[in-house]
């Protein structure tokens, strides 16, 4: 195993890693750290989050500074604020014996005054999330004409959430001789597209196998059904008396609501999602690094660039939609060389899911039954004994009460007193699992669904009471059901119910109740979404062949009746023509005949 000073890393660098606790570089730091200190030309690192990414591009990135130049020579670009806060304070703490480096953090979220302020003094390193550099780029004060390395990290992320268009902006600002590190968790067709664009002459280095799970993980799904997730999620939670984890939820309501049951239970969690003021936020997220809490019930984007080393389990309260979003929350745990463990807990619909992931990271699931009353009990109470046992004595500090102490419980025998203190600590337990709800075991379907293609989705219908809608928004505009969910909520109003989603590349289908169908069509059409004019119509009535694309299904309207239809605008004949884009529009007025 390699030194720091073997890969090349400078004396007054290795002095502040040493004090921080690097012994040996980890396997990507050992990958990347000598090839980009000895060549300048563009990298792209593949590596699971939590395996030392910060480090790899970080110490590089600070040897190549010129201290004697008081302007900006590096950039790294990060998907959310905590990241950027994080990777900002470890790049400070690396060059902590570095004279003339200075580190600047500027994110949204936060006041700008002050980030303007130290742009303008002049800082050497700045770590952004992409929308917030932009705005400074604008405002004149982030001037990166001098930026000669740039970083995205976690740049599937920052992809998946939406920011091209200011990476884009950004790289047409740098100058053509800069040189770009991108480190990814996986190697999506946007991060491809992305390298081939911008990046010249690149190296790909992969630590691992490409888009695999982590190694040190173990995945487990319980399968149950809908109405006892949250049952099945407190059986969980008590068969791990030690449990430190995260769980992840798909929406900002459902975060909010699965954390204030558990509250309410006694256990001790909190939530963490975008509705939280920063300062919650960071609150929140410090309790959970310091251990005061042990339950973090979050969204996907809310736990970016939470690195926790000890984490014993993460979560998931159902499936994400993407694979690569289950890639980043299982790389959450085992980190650090230690052993963490995936739990999923999910319906039978969802089992498909389960096998799409198994196909791309490489490991297999285990199915596990959800553990019994017995089972939980007898772990909760090993736990309480192994308590009572390793409990350190100060003989000094107690002996002025023992005199009390013992004639206190003159009268009672060991046998008793111990079952008294046992049943103090565990009695909990064996109150709520004499009369715990039973989980009702799943009935398998005969044949296991196979995944509906694009074509079979199309011809769904909506369940008895339901009407079927069509929105066309799809997963390449970043729209999973987490998305739609928040949509309702913003634009409708209150919390709408929702049937099933059917999820295409450019397109969706939703249900809703037939009474909430008008209503949602009327709010959400002609709303914006990043940039993109939504239109919501009947899927049974005219939504089915979107964007203006002639179906073969597809029937041009009676000639009896096409002077009249001529006369309404595209907003007016919603239920009464397949599509409703002006493109679409435009593509059925007749030809006018030639004289």
């Amino acid at each position: 195993m390699k030194t720091f000073e073997e890969l090349g890393v400078c004396e007054s660098i290795r002095k502040a890693i040493d004090e921080l606790g690097f012994v040996h570089p980890m396997p990507v730091q050992e990958a990347v750290i000598p090839y980009l200190l000895a060549n300048e030309n563009d990298v792209i690192a593949l590596a699971q989050t939590g395996t030392g990414k910060t480090a790899a591009f970080g110490i590089p990135l600070l040897e190549r500074i010129d201290t004697s130049r008081r302007e900006t020579q590096a950039l790294v670009l990060s998907p959310t604020r905590e990241l950027c806060l994080q990777i900002a304070d470890d790049l400070r703490d690396f060059a902590k014996y570095m004279d003339g480096v200075h580190v600047e953090a500027v994110y949204g979220g936060a006041a700008i005054e002050p980030q303007m302020r130290a742009l303008k003094k002049g800082v050497e390193i700045i770590v952004a999330t992409p929308g917030r550099l932009v705005d400074l780029m604008h405002r004149g004060y982030a001037r990166l004409e001098q930026v000669t390395n740039i970083v995205l990290d976690e740049a599937d992320e920052m992809l998946n959430m939406g920011f091209s268009d200011s990476i884009n902006e950004i790289f047409e600002s740098l100058s053509d001789d800069h040189h770009t590190l991108m480190f990814s968790a996986t190697m999506s067709k946007e991060v491809e597209r992305v390298a081939k664009k911008y990046l010249k002459d690149y190296k790909e280095i992969v630590v691992g196998s490409r888009n695999e799970g982590a190694e040190s993980v173990n995945h487990i799904y319980y399968m149950v059904n809908a109405k006892d997730k949250y049952l099945a999620l407190k059986r969980i939670v008590d068969f791990y008396p030690r449990i430190f984890a995260i769980i992840f939820c798909r929406t900002k309501v459902e975060t909010q609501e699965v954390a204030d049951k558990l509250i309410k239970d006694g256990y001790n969690a909190e939530s963490l999602h975008g509705d939280l003021s920063q300062q919650q936020r960071d609150l929140t997220m410090q309790k959970f690094r310091n251990h005061l809490t042990q339950l973090l019930v979050a969204t996907d984007v809310a736990a970016r660039g939470l690195d926790v080393d000890d984490l014993t389990h993460v979560i998931n309260f159902g499936l994400p939609d993407d694979i690569e979003s289950y890639t980043h929350r299982s790389g959450r745990t085992g980190r650090a060389g230690k052993k963490g463990t995936s739990i999923s807990i999910v319906h039978s619909r969802e089992k498909f899911k389960i096998r799409n992931i198994e196909k791309i990271i490489g490991k297999e699931f285990v199915k596990a039954e959800i553990p019994s009353a017995e089972e939980i009990c007898k772990k909760q109470l090993y736990k309480v004994m192994d308590q009572i046992v390793k409990t350190d004595v100060d003989d000094e500090e107690i002996a002025p009460f023992m005199q009390d102490i013992n004639r206190y419980f003159e009268y009672i025998d060991k046998e008793e007193l111990i079952k008294k203190i046992v049943s103090l600590e565990f009695g909990k337990f064996l109150a709520y699992y004499a009369e715990a709800p039973e989980i009702e075991a799943v009935v398998p379907d005969r044949k296991e669904k196979k995944p509906q293609s694009d074509k079979q989705k199309l011809q769904n219908k909506a369940q008895k009471g339901y009407r079927r809608l069509f929105i066309n928004l799809g997963k390449r505009d970043g729209f999973y059901p987490g998305e739609l969910m928040q949509t309702l909520n913003r634009f409708v109003g209150g919390r709408q119910e929702v049937g099933h989603i059917d999820l295409l590349d450019s397109i969706s289908y939703f249900e809703v109740p037939e009474k909430d169908a008008k209503k949602v069509m009327i709010q959400l059409t002609g709303i914006r979404h990043k940039g993109k004019t939504v239109r919501c119509n009947d899927a049974d009535e005219g939504g089915k062949a979107p964007e203006g694309k002639k179906s073969s299904k597809q029937r041009r309207p009676k000639k009896d009746n096409w002077r009249e239809l001529m006369n309404k605008s595209p907003r007016d004949l919603k239920g009464s023509e397949p599509d409703f884009s002006e493109e679409g529009w435009a593509m059925r007025k007749p030809r006018k005949k030639k004289k």
